[in-house]
């Protein structure tokens, strides 16, 4: 777990955020256990108490569940289960004002997904080549 405590949220919540992120990016796949509490407490230097509160929230959201001898698992279906709940979330939050953008830029799909494309080919040149290989065919 890479975590920066941010002033504006508990920890418990930002904990909890970031074991979601894991699950998302198969990080933690179902079935994998969570850090242990001792664990984390130690790392991070937070109250033991906290990591129990967000791992807590987490078995409430029924993504990870208590399992004698191994700690706390990730649930099977938990990645799908966020998936619903993350495109729900993206779609009544973000999309309205990034559809209101299009809309006002005038942008047809056709122009979003060669947008989309060129993103994709030149993040993924720049993977290959390396950050300074454009310089070079200059």
């Amino acid at each position: 777990m890479d975590l920066e405590w941010n002033d504006s949220q508990p920890i418990y919540r930002q904990l909890r955020d970031r074991v979601v992120e894991m699950i998302l990016d198969r990080v933690l796949k179902e079935g994998d256990p969570l850090p242990s509490v001792r664990t984390v407490a130690a790392e991070y230097r937070v109250n033991p108490l906290t990591i129990l509160k967000a791992y807590q929230q987490l078995v409430d959201e029924e993504l990870v569940e208590k399992r004698r001898g191994r700690g706390m698992v990730v649930k099977i279906g938990a990645r799908d289960l966020l998936l619903q709940g993350e495109r729900q979330k993206f779609l009544a939050e973000q999309w309205p004002r990034i559809s209101a953008t299009i809309q006002r830029l005038g942008l047809t799909a056709e122009e979003l997904l060669k947008g989309t494309e060129n993103g994709r080919a030149s993040s993924s040149n720049q993977a290959e080549d390396g950050p300074g290989a454009r310089e070079e065919e200059r």
